[in-house]
C-alpha cells in the first residue's frame, strides 16, 4: 500500500513538472503580434528643499576685456584678457565690506517659536543678540559632537555647553551669555562635521532665547538617498498585492533551450508574469509576440520590472524571439487551469 501511495505521488509530480517540450505546438508563426514594450515612468515623492548658496567673495569676479587684431592675411585675431581692478580702499576698509556682506541677521520670517533657525552656509557670520542676566541657547544639529568653542572675549562673556537627548537624540548646546549691556565679541564653534562663526552683540532692548539651523545639503543627500531606497524596494518586487491561492502556474515552455529560457510563467487572472533567469541582461533580454485568448494575433503592452516580464493581459500562447536567421525561439502555451500539485509545480 506504502508503495502504490509513493508511486502515484511520484507520478503525479512527474506530470506536473514536465511541461517543457523540445517541439512547438502547431500554431502559425506569423499568427503572433509583437508585443510593445512600455518603459514605467517612476512617480516618487519628492520634497523641494533650498539648495546651499556659497556667498561670494570680494574680487572673485573679474570683468573680462576683449581686442581684435586684423592680421596682415585678412584674418582677425580676438584676444581676451582679464583684467583685476585695485581697489583704492585700505586693507582695514577690505576685511569691514567682506565681514559685513557674509553677516546674517536674524529674520521674523526665521524664527520658529521662540528659536531663530539660519540656513547654514559654510564661511557665513551668524549674528546673536544677547542681554545680561539672560541665556542664549546656540543648539547644534542632532547627533553633531562639539569639538571646541572659542570666544574672543571670556572675561565678559561666559560660555558653556551642555547635552541634551541620548543616543541618536543627542544634542549639543553653546550657552552663552554677557555680564554687561554695549559688548561685542565673536565665537566659534568646531564640530565633527562642520566650523560655526557668530558675531555676538549685547544689547538691552532683547536677547534671543535660542538659535539654530537648517542644513539644505544634508536635507538634499536625505531626499537622494530616500529616492535611491524606493527605487531599490520598487525593484525587488514585480507587483503588490499578489496572493499564492489566486496564481495560475499552469503554462508549458516549448521550442529552444537557451540560456535566457524563462524560469516560470504564471498569471493572477489579469497580468502574466514571465519569470527569467537572475543572471540575464537586460541586452540579453528577448522581444514578445503574443497570440490572444481567442486565437488571433494581438497587440499588448509589457513592462520589464527586475528580471521579470509584465504583460498587461492574458494570452493564449506568446514567444520569445531572438535573432534575425535562425530565430532562438521559446514558446509559451497556457493550459487549463488545475489544482494540487500541478497547480504549484507546473510550468
Amino acid at each position: 500500500m506504502i508503495r502504490l501511495l509513493l508511486a502515484t505521488s511520484a507520478l503525479a509530480l512527474t506530470t506536473a513538472c514536465a511541461t517543457t517540450n523540445t517541439s512547438l505546438p502547431s500554431i502559425d508563426e506569423n499568427a503572433f503580434k509583437a508585443a510593445i514594450a512600455v518603459t514605467e515612468q517612476d512617480q516618487r515623492p519628492v520634497e523641494i528643499v533650498e539648495t546651499a548658496i556659497p556667498l561670494p567673495l570680494p574680487g572673485q569676479m573679474m570683468p573680462v576685456g576683449a581686442g581684435i587684431a586684423t592680421n596682415p592675411d585678412g584674418s582677425v585675431t580676438r584676444t581676451y584678457t582679464r583684467s583685476v581692478s585695485r581697489s583704492s580702499v585700505s586693507p582695514t576698509e577690505a576685511i569691514q565690506q567682506g565681514r559685513s556682506s557674509a553677516l546674517i541677521e536674524p529674520s521674523v520670517d526665521g524664527y520658529v517659536n521662540a528659536i531663530q533657525v539660519y540656513p547654514y552656509t559654510e564661511g557665513a557670520l551668524y549674528r546673536l543678540y544677547a542681554s545680561p542676566g539672560q541665556v542664549s541657547d546656540v543648539a547644534l544639529q542632532p547627533g553633531e559632537t562639539l569639538v571646541s568653542v572659542s570666544a574672543g572675549d571670556t572675561v565678559r562673556w561666559v560660555v558653556g555647553d551642555t547635552t541634551s537627548g541620548s543616543g541618536n537624540t543627542s544634542r549639543a548646546h553653546v550657552l552663552v551669555k554677557p555680564i554687561s549691556a554695549g559688548i561685542r565679541t565673536n565665537l566659534m564653534i568646531a564640530t565633527d562635521r562642520r566650523t560655526y562663526h557668530l558675531e555676538l552683540e549685547s544689547t538691552d532692548g532683547g536677547y534671543m532665547a535660542a538659535l539654530s539651523w537648517r542644513y539644505p545639503r544634508d536635507e538634499l543627500a536625505e531626499l537622494t538617498s530616500r529616492n535611491t531606497r524606493a527605487m531599490t524596494r520598487k525593484a525587488s518586487s514585480i507587483e503588490r498585492g499578489l496572493t499564492l491561492e489566486g496564481l495560475n502556474f499552469d503554462y508549458r515552455l516549448s521550442g529552444h533551450n537557451p540560456d535566457w529560457k524563462p524560469v516560470r510563467v504564471f498569471d493572477d487572472g489579469r497580468q502574466v508574469f514571465i519569470q527569467m533567469p537572475e543572471d540575464i541582461a537586460t541586452t540579453d533580454m528577448p522581444p514578445l509576440f503574443v497570440l490572444g485568448e481567442d486565437g488571433d494575433a494581438e497587440l499588448v503592452n509589457y513592462r520589464v520590472r527586475s528580471n521579470y516580464y509584465v504583460v498587461d493581459r492574458l494570452f493564449r500562447a506568446a514567444e520569445l524571439r531572438l535573432g534575425e536567421k535562425n530565430q532562438t525561439v521559446v514558446r509559451i502555451s497556457k493550459g487549463e487551469r488545475r489544482t494540487g500539485l500541478a497547480a504549484i509545480f507546473g510550468g
